[in-house]
């Protein structure tokens, strides 16, 4: 088949896609510094490690490997941090996609998968938000994202790129037995911060609970992790007949769930309770964050095979009864 670039692909969602990649028989080449991705997360194609805004790490990657095509994961992604660091996230997300985007057009590589968000809608102005949406981000984690979506089409414009721009929901869930899940440092999703306090880990802290919602707590779209890689091998196929351009794509279920639904499954899923405090509303958390995905459904045939919430729940809670062991395998090794 064909060879893809992955930066990041040492990542929690990068990892993922390299699994999906390599089973549909493409060889994924994984481009990642390890600042955040670790080592023990590639395991179906080489690795490089470096940086995406190295030009001449990149420059010898495109010549040793000869990518037909790049999915680009690599970005840091905390809202709160990107407001306290800006140029941190300016750098990293645009600068260095920037430096990406000139290897491709040097190298002759036309084909590009865009790990976008739904924070480049900013403030939601309706209860599930389709692609029609004003973007208008609230942080610079978002206008990031929404910068590189502009150099997307400009580069689509000028050098023919055929770009396709996957604005995810709320990732979560894994894929244990492949030995790959979340392990970030720090945890700022939902769902393992709530399992881990189920084990005894944390206390889980909740962001208000007097939203317009029906139980007080803020309401997300939770996408499966797996769901999110196969979206990713279908914007990659479809680009290989489409004509040059940027195509976005929101990546939900179209399924809200509060917080006190979440953390009601992972009480059931682990059989323990969550101990939990209640404090003040966060600035700039809507009520509702659900996606309209249904442009992605039509265009692409995309399914979301694990939608429900208790699938999610239950394998993100799998993952982490092997997690220790294999970070602990990993150190040793």
């Amino acid at each position: 088949m064909s060879v893809v670039l992955v930066t990041g692909g040492a990542g929690y969602i990068g990892s993922h896609a390299c699994k999906m990649l390599a089973e549909a028989g493409h060889t994924p080449v994984v481009f990642d510094n390890l600042s955040q991705g670790h080592r023990w997360a590639v395991r179906w194609g080489p690795l490089i490690v470096a940086d995406t805004a190295d030009r001449t790490a990149l420059d010898a990657a495109f010549a040793q490997w000869r990518p037909d095509a790049v999915m680009h994961f690599a970005a840091f992604a905390q809202v709160g941090e990107s407001v306290l660091d800006p140029g941190k996230y300016y750098r990293n997300n645009v600068a260095a996609t920037l430096s990406l985007l000139e290897a491709m057009r040097d190298h002759g590589v036309d084909r590009f998968v865009f790990s976008s968000t739904c924070a480049t809608y900013g403030v939601p102005l309706q209860q599930r938000l389709d692609e029609t949406h004003p973007q208008r981000p609230i942080n610079p984690y978002g206008q990031s994202k929404l910068m590189v979506e502009q150099m997307l089409a400009d580069f689509a414009h000028a050098h023919g790129l055929r770009a396709t721009a996957l604005r995810y929901f709320n990732a979560a869930g894994a894929e244990p037995e492949a030995g790959i899940g979340e392990a970030h440092d720090p945890q700022t999703h939902l769902i393992p911060l709530a399992l881990e306090a189920a084990l005894g880990l944390r206390s889980l802290a909740i962001f208000g609970d007097d939203y317009d919602t029906p139980d007080g707590t803020g309401v997300r779209d939770y996408i499966h992790v797996s769901d999110l890689a196969h979206a990713h091998l279908l914007a990659l196929d479809a680009m290989q007949s489409a004509a040059p351009g940027l195509r976005a794509y929101n990546l939900g279920n179209g399924l809200g769930y509060s917080v006190r639904e979440v953390i009601a499954a992972a009480e059931r899923l682990s059989g323990r309770a969550v101990p939990c405090t209640v404090g003040p509303r966060r600035a700039g958390d809507p009520a509702m964050l659900v996606a309209d995905a249904s442009k992605i459904r039509n265009e692409l045939g995309w399914v979301p095979r694990h939608p429900d919430l208790e699938t999610i729940v239950a394998s993100t809670w799998r993952w982490l009864q092997c997690r220790d062991r294999i970070l602990a395998e990993a150190a040793s090794a």
